[in-house]
Order: C-alpha cells, then sequence, then structure tokens
C-alpha cells in the first residue's frame, strides 16, 4: 500500500488557461466562491476578458478544467505498465497521487467543495467532471471502465472521492493518516461491492441469454404473422418487400 507521497509545488503556468485556473483557486482562497467574478478571474490572471472567453465558458468550466490538469499530471507517471498489486492497491496508489497533484491549491479547493455543498445544481454537474476523472484513475489502475457494471463502479468511485476529499481538506495530519485510512475504507468496501455485482452479473448471464432469444423468436413470429395477413389482404403481394 502506498505512504503519503511528497507534495511539491505547483510550476507557473504559461497559458491564457493555465493562468485562469490558479486565478480562480487563488481567489478561492481569498473569499467565497459566488463573490468571485469572471471579471475578477480575469484581471487576477492577467488575461483579457476576450482571452478569458476564448479559453472558458464559465467558471464552472473552469473547474473542469483544473480537473482536467490533474488528471494530467496523474496520468503523466502511467508507465503503460499494470502494477503487480491488486487492483484495489493499484487504485489507492493512483488516488493518492491525485492528491499529492491537488495539495497545491488545497485553501482554495476547500471554498469550492463549500460551495458545491450550498449549490447542489452545480454539485450535480461537477459530478459529471468527477465521473470522466474517475474513469481515468480507473484506467490507470488496471481496472475496466466499460459496459453496464463500469458504469455502476464509475459512479460508485466518485461517490466515494467526495467522501475522501472532504476527509482530505479536513486532515491537518502531514502524514494524512485520517485520509488514508479513508481511502482504505471506502476502495475495501468498493472491492466487496464490485465481487458482489460481479457474481449476480455472472449468475444473471444465461437468463439474459435467454431473455434476448426468446424475445428474437417472438419478434420473428410476430413479423411473419404480419407478412401473412399483408398478403391476404393484397392478393397475395407481399407489400412489405415494396
Amino acid at each position: 500500500m502506498a505512504t503519503k507521497p511528497k507534495t511539491e509545488g505547483k510550476s507557473e503556468p504559461t497559458d491564457a488557461r493555465g493562468k485562469i485556473v490558479d486565478a480562480l483557486l487563488e481567489l478561492a482562497a481569498e473569499r467565497p466562491f459566488e463573490d468571485i467574478s469572471v471579471r475578477d478571474i480575469s484581471k487576477a490572471a492577467g488575461v483579457s476578458l476576450a482571452d478569458f472567453r476564448d479559453a472558458f465558458p464559465s467558471k464552472g468550466a473552469v473547474l473542469a478544467g483544473f480537473s482536467r490538469r490533474i488528471d494530467r499530471i496523474v496520468l503523466a507517471q502511467d508507465d503503460g505498465e499494470v502494477a503487480d498489486e491488486n487492483p484495489r492497491e493499484r487504485l489507492f496508489d493512483v488516488l493518492m497521487r491525485r492528491l499529492e497533484a491537488m495539495a497545491p491549491y488545497r485553501e482554495g479547493l476547500r471554498e469550492v467543495a463549500a460551495w458545491l455543498r450550498r449549490e447542489p445544481a452545480a454539485a450535480l454537474a461537477m459530478n459529471q467532471v468527477t465521473l470522466s476523472s474517475m474513469r481515468f484513475m480507473l484506467e490507470a489502475a488496471g481496472i475496466e471502465a466499460e459496459g453496464a457494471s463500469g458504469v455502476i463502479k464509475l459512479q460508485g468511485l466518485a461517490l466515494a472521492w467526495g467522501r475522501v476529499l472532504q476527509t482530505w481538506l479536513d486532515d491537518d495530519d502531514p502524514a494524512l493518516s485520517k485520509t488514508m485510512a479513508e481511502l482504505d475504507r471506502v476502495l475495501t468496501r468498493g472491492e466487496r461491492a464490485v465481487a458482489g455485482l460481479d457474481r449476480v452479473s455472472a449468475l444473471a448471464s444465461p437468463f439474459s441469454a435467454l431473455a434476448k432469444a426468446a424475445f428474437d423468436a417472438g419478434r420473428r413470429a410476430r413479423r411473419g404473422g404480419f407478412r401473412a395477413e399483408r398478403k391476404r389482404d393484397h392478393g397475395g403481394e407481399d407489400v412489405t418487400a415494396l
């Protein structure tokens, strides 16, 4: 299992998008999120409103841009090889790297989290951003994230990540002992849930195949009856073929 990674300072961005993301998080560390205007952000970033508009359509989009930045930092450390650990341990390592990448922005993220609790509609929109990020975190850990079970895994991980994030924001221990314990707890619970889901899926698979076969047979029978009826009504000509 991973230990707390070392945290390095953030690098100064040179592009407009990067400057805007940094400016928003810096302002969020100073004042309520809803009191921050687009003009405030553009001024702090040293970019024009026109350049802001070219980069992002809204403050929420800037937060999505921040999430993509963190995704990239985490994924850039992926060497393409899956570590010789079980899936839960690999995902633990990936998510700890994510927290490491977020550490320089922690003060601003505290206010963003508080704002999302005050604004349910914004929280719902950010859930979609989180789902996208968690998909790549699962991929980085070598865990399948496609299909019906993948959707359930993604949403479950997104909810679990929200709990871990809140623990991390409140964790004043430099070793992040509470955060690591919470992450281990939610991933262990998720591992059990996924195992149960896989068992149910395996048990249901033969019945799903039978149901599909019965449905297809019924559809063919209905189609044959319809064509026979149309032939009788039109002097034996199969008008469905026209």
